[in-house]
């Protein structure tokens, strides 16, 4: 499947993290798809709250969107009411802010997939029913 590819934090996180048990799949799957990976605010916080918990400077990711490889492409103001209408219909889950956008962004940038360590995209329908594509060592 051809199409974008839209990164969620566990992947970015492994990839600066030597010791991360995906460490090396996450350096194939960058490696491996063309740039730009598409990801939202939401990610990027995560992503470098994780690597500075983990003694890795946070800078690094950043530096990923100031070379293009890495593009946020959600504006949280402009998908508010969407991204709301996902958390209430994931209250169980529950959905993190982070995957409330990023299912978000599977539709809006349709074909996708999502590259993922989380199990829960296997739970998260976009448009209410549709299975959202996933990559994911898994």
């Amino acid at each position: 499947m051809s199409g974008h590819l839209i990164l969620d934090t566990g992947p970015w996180v492994a990839l600066h993290c030597r010791g991360d048990a995906h460490h090396e799949w996450a350096k194939a799957q960058f490696a491996l798809h063309p740039a730009p990976f598409l990801t939202c605010e939401a990610v990027v916080a995560e992503t470098c709250f994780l690597l500075a918990r983990s003694g890795f400077d946070p800078s690094r990711a950043l530096a990923l969107i100031e070379k293009g490889v890495v593009r946020v492409s959600l504006s949280l103001a402009e998908q508010v009411g969407a991204v709301r209408a996902l958390f209430e219909r994931y209250d169980n889950v529950p959905a993190s802010l982070a995957d409330a956008c990023l299912v978000r962004m599977s539709e809006l940038h349709d074909p996708c997939r999502v590259l993922t360590l989380d199990s829960d995209f296997s739970v998260y329908r976009r448009y209410g029913r549709k299975v959202i594509p996933v990559l994911s060592p898994r």
